[in-house]
């Protein structure tokens, strides 16, 4: 379905944006509006403030009645006067029918919309007839994950999709590692459901999460993101159908087009002792020098670990494995890559587990703990200067296996002092609660009914014996607190659904309208965005714009899916 209509037919033309974003790098992103038509008639509109606009930045909102036909057709719902919030609500019924389209105008005191003067309008955006849109896929499968950038340079995002929805882990053991009976694919599409391109990974990567890291980010700084991932040659598969030879590449994919552009040798499997320690793979972005984005490479999670940092053109800029560290940074990898500034020096630091690799590839701490199954990067605690790291151990511990540690130093704030078996998939953290400062933790057991939420400074708040253990917290309604996506819904937490929720939840991110974040669904056949309805008073800038946010959305296509968190102000 289309859900955005950018006409360059019509009468003037859309504001072309100059503003520099507060990270190299960063999308020129337009004003994501979008309008949806809720249950009674009325219409939702909501769209981005941008990080660059002014403090006194205002809008006007303009229903056409007729459609884009009748250019000259207008109301000014805002009446000519400066609306300052990023969210509207219409009533068109009231004057007696649906308006098939809104425009968004930037503020112009004594504004004559009947000319439509070009150098102001902002957006444009057709009503959707449902609380969610819907982006069809090429064929009645579902997907694994969803890479978010603006593949174009048209200020829009564009959806990279990686399918079908299947996985093997590489641990050689019943029920984990299965033979891969088909072969990944990315595909591109525009927001308008324009299938882009496809690229097939090949029967050289194998059909699990671990063996095909990939990422989309404009790392080149034209403008236009592209598509790094794993990629091997022909079918290098042994008669059991595992992967144990042949040339690996990192390469890189053009994200207009979908063709390889460049390619670099792999982190060889040299010095692993097991397929299921090499098998491991890990992709991501960081800005090890404040300025530029630097992409970086990983193999290894449980025993030796690898590490490797290159410029736009594949060009090293260090090296680190875990024996340069003696054996206390050994299999300290989580499930992931969060790439934040931690010691606050403007450069980002690789939180590669219960360890951390500052800016130059040198270890900064480690907790020589393990390896852990839940890993946030955030301003947990506001009362502790910087970021906090929240965990939760897969590897057993006669205590402290969930925890909340200082970012820059590794020192712990404060712990669960009693034995852990398995803490184990992503558990969540968010501001959930009012009534406790800071963000509330989350996480449980594997196997055993245990289920801990705590506050930031460690209070006891719920002790639960079941209940999921990867609720995502989100942005939604018009408070201060975040709600969560869980059981079919997105709800206050332990209340009651306030909006049902379609499909396999693959990403929670602020990828239109306002601030509040979207929930992007998997079904077979469809990518679906539900975004929320409801009117804020506040108004904050696009959260894509903070660059731990940004990077943290970056990561969710590789290992497993870890909501991407806010760094710390300026």
């Amino acid at each position: 379905m289309r859900f955005r209509l950018l006409c360059n037919w019509i009468v003037g033309f859309s504001l072309l944006f100059t503003f520099t974003a507060a990270i190299s790098g960063a999308e020129n992103l337009d004003r994501g509006l979008v309008a949806l038509e809720r249950e009674d008639g009325s219409v939702f509109l909501s769209w981005r403030l941008l990080a660059d606009d002014p403090p006194d930045m205002a809008f006007e909102v303009v229903a056409i009645p007729s459609g884009l036909s009748i250019p000259n057709e207008h109301i000014n719902l805002t009446k000519g006067k400066p609306y300052r919030q990023t969210s509207f609500e219409d009533n068109p019924r009231k004057r007696g029918g649906l308006a098939p389209a809104y425009a968004l105008y930037e503020f112009d005191r004594g504004i004559d919309l009947t000319k439509l003067r070009k150098f102001n309008k902002l957006d444009l955006a057709v009503v959707i007839p449902k609380p969610y849109i819907s982006i069809p896929l090429k064929g009645d499968y579902d997907f694994q994950k969803v890479g978010i950038a603006d593949l174009d340079r048209n200020g829009s995002y564009e959806y990279v999709i990686k399918q079908p929805n299947f996985n093997t882990d590489p641990y050689q053991h019943p029920g984990y590692w299965k033979r891969s009976n088909t072969t990944y694919k990315l595909e591109a599409y525009s927001s308008d459901g324009t299938m882009m391109w496809r690229y097939d990974m090949g029967w050289s990567i194998e059909a699990g999460i671990w063996y095909s890291p990939w990422i989309v980010y404009d790392v080149d700084g034209d403008g236009k993101a592209e598509v790094y991932c794993k990629a091997g040659e022909g079918d290098p598969r042994d008669e059991k159908g595992l992967v144990q030879s042949g040339p690996e590449y990192l390469v890189k994919i053009d994200g207009q087009s979908g063709k390889v552009v460049a390619k670099t040798p792999w982190l060889s499997r040299d010095g692993f002792s097991k397929y299921n320690y090499y098998c491991r793979n890990f992709l991501t972005v960081a800005y090890l020098d404040g300025k530029k984005p630097s992409l970086i490479m990983q193999r290894g999670t449980y025993n030796l670990i690898k590490t490797q940092a290159m410029d736009k053109d594949f060009n090293k800029i260090w090296y680190w494995e875990s024996l340069q560290e003696e054996k206390k940074y050994r299999g300290q990898g989580s499930h992931g890559l969060i790439s934040a500034d931690v010691d606050g020096d403007g450069r980002d630091e690789l939180v590669i587990g219960a360890a951390v690799l500052d800016d130059n590839g040198k270890g900064l701490w480690t907790l020589e703990m393990g390896h852990p199954d839940v890993c946030y990067v955030a301003d947990i605690d506001p009362a502790n200067p910087g970021l906090e790291v929240f965990y939760g151990f897969e590897t057993r511990q006669d205590t402290d296996g969930i925890c909340v540690v200082d970012a820059k130093t590794g020192r712990k704030l404060w712990a669960l002092k009693e034995p852990t078996r398995h803490i184990h998939s992503q558990g969540m953290v968010g501001n959930i609660l009012a009534e406790y400062p800071g963000m509330e933790v989350y996480a449980g057991e594997r196997d055993l009914a245990k289920r801990w939420l705590y506050s930031s400074k460690g209070k006891l708040i719920e002790y639960l014996a079941s209940g999921s253990l990867t609720p995502r917290a989100l942005w939604w309604d018009a408070d201060g607190q975040k709600e969560v996506v869980v059981s079919g819904a997105i709800r206050d937490w332990g209340g009651k659904p306030i909006r049902p929720i379609e499909g396999r939840v693959i990403a929670v991110v602020d990828c239109l309208g306002d601030y509040r974040e979207e929930v992007i669904t998997s079904l077979k056949g469809e990518l679906r965005i539900y975004t929320t309805t409801i009117g804020a008073s506040d108004r904050r800038p696009c959260l894509m714009q903070d660059r731990q946010y940004r990077l943290g959305v970056a990561a969710q296509t590789m290992g497993y899916y870890y909501p991407a968190q806010l760094g710390i102000s300026d």
